[in-house]
């Protein structure tokens, strides 16, 4: 069996998956955000529960807002109790067992390319488009997490050249909340599609309520909607001209916008190089129960 934790600031849920990758339970409980014992004690007696709902112990990997470090310590800003601390090894310990720790946008992007109709391609690569801009990026079936376990944070790439011609060049440079300017997060995430329609318009609307001006033919919500896409595709066109994956799986509140699929095929051949065949591009599956499927799937390994 693989146990899968979503770790989040206020609540850590377990998914129990089976042989065939079906969900056959769960359990949601508050977390314990500054309390390292209490926390350890929380994802201890949810392991103790699965094992004896499944009658042997499985597999166990979590998903947290944040960066396993080097040392086997957690950087998580969010679970302050989790933070500086080595819950892998305290975990593994305490339940007997090795504990598989990654980033919960890495576990999204596990969980879609672990799907029935995805597992086939060789290289998944996911993006979220949320409050923020995450993702990550899976190669034969595993999460490459790079160096410092920070590839797949994709919004943190800067606006490209072109996207400044859309824009234009005055632009402001929105500060970032990871110390620099410009990033890419802040324009085409769910914020920055806010953001840009604020800055054009200098009005503050919801994306929901800009996405129903611009199905209702609304000529303002459509230019915006049309500039986005022009950002959006030159963005995503640097990205994938560096990793140039087989398929793309969109998450996040915007992943929602259909409007996203009909524009992206025909507006990124143009920031491409010619050679280039576009990848797949599909909405992601799973939702919500994306971040415990991908931390259960941290104990997978396709056979080659």
């Amino acid at each position: 069996m693989y146990y899968g934790f979503d770790m989040g600031g206020t609540k850590i849920e377990l998914g129990v998956f089976d042989a065939n990758l079906q969900r056959i339970w769960q359990k949601r409980v508050p977390t314990p955000r500054d309390d390292y014992r209490q926390l350890l004690a929380v994802l201890r007696d949810l392991t103790h529960e699965a094992d004896a709902l499944c009658g042997s112990p499985g597999s166990v990997g979590i998903g947290i807002p944040g960066l396993p470090n080097e040392d086997g310590t957690l950087f998580t800003a969010n679970v302050p109790a989790a933070m500086g601390q080595p819950l892998p090894r305290d975990l593994g310990t305490l339940i007997g067992r090795e504990v598989k720790v990654d980033n919960d946008a890495n576990c999204f992007a596990l969980s879609e390319a672990w799907d029935d109709e995805f597992r086939h391609y060789p290289t998944v690569l996911g993006i979220i488009l949320g409050t923020g801009v995450g993702g990550g990026l899976i190669v034969d079936g595993n999460v490459l997490s790079g160096r410092n376990y920070i590839a797949g944070e994709f919004g943190h790439f800067r606006l490209p050249v072109d996207a400044l011609e859309v824009l234009g060049r005055d632009i402001p440079r929105v500060a970032c909340g990871c110390g620099h300017n410009g990033c890419i997060e802040n324009y085409i995430s769910g914020r920055g599609f806010e953001w840009m329609y604020h800055h054009f318009y200098q009005q503050h609307l919801p994306a929901q309520q800009i996405i129903a001006h611009y199905l209702a033919g609304e000529p303002q919500a459509v230019a915006h909607v049309d500039r986005f896409l022009d950002v959006l595709a030159i963005c995503l066109g640097n990205l994938l001209t560096i990793v140039d994956p087989h398929l793309v799986v969109i998450g996040g509140g915007l992943s929602n916008f259909d409007a996203i699929y009909q524009a992206l095929p025909q507006r990124l051949p143009a920031h491409l190089l010619r050679v280039a065949k576009l990848p797949r591009i599909e909405k992601a599956r799973y939702g919500d129960a994306g971040g415990v499927r991908g931390a259960a799937f941290l104990n997978l390994v396709r056979n080659k």
